[in-house]
């Protein structure tokens, strides 16, 4: 009979060089059992993953898999285990039925065997009617299916999966997490690493870790009870919710918190001892609602609170300015705005406008025409048929001279990867005109704003995830623009990075700067003060994220944003097919 752990780690440490990547790891993971490996940007999890892998040689302890060394027992332990890394593993100019032949051909699955993995896969993955598309041009759910396909050729026993959600919308995320379910339930050990809470909360078990050592082992649920109390709702809250969130981040009660549409979600220091109301200043309705707690908020408490509510870059930013003439009503306007490309309609008349110090949210699927929107929005793409405006300037007619006036944040990181973080600041800071003692002031601060001290000799390549987006933000903020496009900007990053981000960005906009943001991340949504779903290529549901949840829910009913989210995008195909 097999043991009942599939993966043994006794006194693990990994060290390059001076760095002590993992620190004295004892843990146990069980046969047959999805296991959540979560914690934040630098905490070892990818490391782990490779030595479990083979692609390490551990510098002190001991691996086994399976009952099998990583190294010594390399050849046995790969026909066992599938591994799905977090780049994208695959080649994007072949289609997705080469990939798998590809990895057929590395895996040694061959004949009848081959034939019947294949028929499988790609039943299983629903990537049948795909096999001829080339994998770049897929869609980033269909990418990870494809990936997760790769990975399991061969019928591993040990699943190893590298943020396997990065960039993947809700729908996606849940078919994702199904497909891995089934293979769990079939007697599959899966190792699930990410940075999505709510993710770790679904898992059997979960391995919390930080700065290279082992902060939690065990349920989720367990971990959850301990919180019991201490999460609530601010509700009733008048006037700006951003402000009031600042307030009571400073409270000493206040261990964390968020926006959740018109609400505020915080964790308190002690079950039943909230700040007191007056001090928020939230208004005479203002009330504490206790609500179940998340495993996210006792992860946040493991890390000692989170980063506060107070930007140092909001602070030392003077009120954005609009140009003259500029109607603070229509600082963004999309007028049945459409793009083709040949006879597909990726944008189909799409209308909205964004208001001065409004933070606009565009969610959709993978696929569904966001992206293209965004980029007509801000220049990089001409639209084929309407209006889009920034700043009352007209984009058909001079994209160019409205670029120059705003930050963007691309999806994919945009910056130097081969140049140092120092000189993609300098040289951003010279694109958007600056020079002489302002350029090295404003350099000086970005730096200081987001502790970028210790890596400016790095190539930005290499930096960890969370500190890419800082760079990416500051040099999007060079020139202080009064309006910023950030697209997805905290895909893949840990709770308490996304937090510091939105703190900066929520300080922004109460100094009057506009944000257009595309997110899959649903909880993020929540910070938006108005959203607009897009499907299909058009624009299909439109408000405040508590409108949105309100159209989808049932009566007497509470959703979160992402069940939302999938409730109008399936009321809408059931309308195209009037049912």
């Amino acid at each position: 009979m097999d043991a009942p752990d599939a993966i043994i780690l006794h006194g693990l440490c990994q060290r390059f060089g001076a760095h002590e990547a993992l620190t004295g790891i004892d843990a146990t993971i069980r046969r047959g059992a999805i296991t959540g490996l979560a914690g934040p940007d630098g905490a070892g999890k990818t490391t782990l993953l490779r030595l479990l892998a083979g692609l390490l040689q551990a510098s002190d302890g001991a691996v086994r898999v399976e009952g099998l060394d990583p190294i010594a027992d390399g050849d046995a332990l790969r026909a066992l285990i599938g591994y799905m890394p977090q780049q994208f593993g695959l080649y994007e100019d072949l289609t997705v039925q080469e990939n798998l032949e590809l990895y057929a051909d590395l895996r040694g699955v061959v004949g009848e065997r081959r034939r019947h993995s294949f028929e499988r896969l790609l039943a299983f993955t629903d990537l049948a009617r795909f096999t001829p598309r080339p994998a770049g041009k897929l869609s980033g759910g269909m990418k990870q299916k494809l990936g997760l396909a790769c990975a399991l050729l061969g019928e591993p026993r040990v699943l190893l999966l590298d943020e396997p959600s990065v960039g993947v919308d809700p729908i996606s995320r849940r078919e994702l997490w199904k497909m891995v379910g089934e293979l769990a339930a079939d007697g599959m050990t899966v190792l699930w690493s990410t940075s999505y809470l709510d993710e770790a909360e679904r898992c059997d078990q979960v391995l919390l870790m930080n700065a290279g050592q082992l902060a939690y082992a065990g349920a989720p649920g367990e971990l959850i009870r301990r919180m019991e109390g201490r999460s609530v709702q601010l509700r009733g809250i008048a006037g700006n919710r951003r402000q009031t969130l600042r307030r009571a981040l400073r409270q000493p009660q206040v261990l964390d918190g968020v926006i959740q549409g018109q609400a505020l979600r915080l964790v308190l220091r002690q079950a039943g001892q909230p700040p007191e109301l007056a001090a928020l200043q939230a208004g005479p309705d203002a009330h504490f609602t206790v609500v179940p707690p998340r495993l996210e908020d006792a992860f946040i408490e493991l890390l000692g609170g989170g980063p506060g509510g107070d930007s140092a870059l909001a602070e030392r930013m003077p009120p954005a300015q609009l140009p003259a003439g500029v109607d603070p009503d229509a600082v963004i306007r999309a007028k049945q705005l459409t793009r083709r490309f040949g006879d597909f309609v990726a944008a189909d008349n799409i209308d909205f406008q964004v208001r001065r110090g409004e933070i606009y949210g565009l969610l959709g699927p993978n696929g569904a025409g966001k992206s293209t929107t965004f980029k007509m929005l801000c220049g990089l793409l001409r639209p084929s048929a309407g209006e889009a405006s920034v700043m009352g300037i007209d984009l058909k007619r001079s994209a160019s001279r409205a670029r120059r006036q705003l930050g963007y944040m691309a999806q994919k990181f945009a910056l130097y990867g081969n140049l140092s973080v120092a000189h993609n600041l300098g040289f951003f800071s010279g694109i958007y005109g600056l020079s002489g003692q302002a350029r090295r002031d404003t350099v000086a601060e970005m730096v200081r704003v987001f502790a970028l001290a210790p890596y400016l000799n790095m190539l930005a390549g290499a930096l960890p995830l969370g500190f890419k987006q800082r760079l990416a933000l500051a040099c999007a903020l060079m020139h202080r623009p009064p309006l910023l496009f950030l697209d997805e900007p905290t895909s893949g990053v840990d709770p308490i990075t996304r937090r510091e981000f939105w703190t900066h960005i929520n300080g922004l906009v109460d100094k009057g700067v506009t944000v257009m943001v595309t997110t899959h991340f649903m909880d993020e949504a929540e910070y938006c003060d108005r959203i607009g779903l897009v499907y299909r290529g058009r624009l299909i549901a439109s408000g405040t994220p508590d409108q949105l949840k309100r159209q989808a829910a049932g009566p007497e009913e509470e959703i979160a944003m992402e069940e939302a989210f999938i409730r109008l995008v399936a009321a809408n195909d059931r309308a195209g097919a009037g049912i």
